[in-house]
């Protein structure tokens, strides 16, 4: 089932971010647009048997297909071994369902859609239901103090250093596990998402000098725009229109060569408290363990 359900990810991956429909067409070649046949369509197995490569055009087929596949397939035999045939068990499939593809939209597009994180916030709370009333009022709380802790560092960030320290998405998400979760162990997954993330960021900038991606090539001396002749324009347009465009221009972020997207490590925590929360518990120091008091 984690197979299966890791194949329809990968349709999510690609085409929530673009605003596609996730059920039509059916899944396809990216690049020539062929459409699979059902032998062409099993998960990992239809990829090593057409050797990574489309039948049609023959270009690559990304290896990130099959890892999607097999990670989701491993996130679900892991829930099924943490929680066995409760009630818990589906709302832990259900968390990474929503996850996994959180965290890779967020990888390559700096995005968490609404899409996925509002109806997660909703389905994390109804699928409390089962567990009794008083997981249904930790859900709700876990999502609203989810979204104002964010909300704050979000506010604070932009007080202190003039700019976005956080991504407006970033909110949604802390709910939406905090509705998976309740409000327990969110302490504990802002704690390991910021570490990890501190951690292998700092490692990415020894090895390679940048955390985040490849800066764009600056542009050579043929892209560079020739000096206008003629006389000067005449400014019609008025300063105001000019105002607005440059304050629109300043909300328009974009990622530094230094930045790396924190929706990924909020979800790797997200999982890490729910798989190992009582492991983690065990295992770290006072006063360390406290923080995974919450995690079951």
């Amino acid at each position: 089932m984690g197979l299966l359900f890791g194949s329809f990810l990968n349709v999510v991956i690609a085409r929530v971010p673009a605003g596609e429909s996730i059920v039509h067409p059916r899944s396809r070649c990216p690049r020539c647009g062929h459409q699979l046949a059902w032998y062409e369509n099993i998960p990992v197995l239809s990829w090593l048997a057409l050797r990574a490569r489309c039948s049609s055009c023959g270009l690559p087929i990304s290896w990130r297909y099959p890892l999607i596949e097999l990670l989701t397939a491993l996130l679900f035999l892991a829930c099924q071994r943490r929680f066995g045939w409760t009630p818990e068990l589906v709302a832990a499939l259900v968390l990474v369902l929503l996850l996994v593809p959180l965290s890779f939209i967020d990888l390559e597009h700096w995005i968490l859609p609404h899409e996925l994180t509002w109806p997660g916030i909703a389905a994390g709370v109804v699928l409390s239901w089962p567990m009794g009333w008083g997981r249904v009022q930790d859900a709700i709380i876990g999502a609203v103090v989810g979204f104002l802790v964010f909300w704050g560092m979000e506010w604070l960030g932009e007080k202190i250093f003039k700019k976005e320290a956080l991504g407006a998405g970033d909110k949604d998400l802390l709910a939406l596990i905090g509705a998976f979760l309740t409000w327990k162990p969110l302490l504990a997954v802002i704690f390991l998402s910021s570490l990890q993330g501190a951690v292998v960021g700092s490692l990415l900038l020894l090895v390679r000098g940048r955390a985040g991606p490849a800066p764009d090539p600056e542009p050579g001396p043929e892209s560079t725009p020739a000096p206008p002749v003629g006389p000067e324009p005449v400014d019609t347009g008025g300063e105001e229109k000019k105002a607005e465009d440059e304050e629109e221009e300043e909300d328009d972020w974009e990622p530094g060569p230094t930045s790396i997207p924190f929706g990924p490590w909020l979800s790797l925590a997200a999982l890490e408290v729910m798989l190992l929360g009582p492991l983690l518990r065990e295992v770290l120091p006072v006063p360390l363990d406290m923080l995974f008091a919450g995690a079951r």
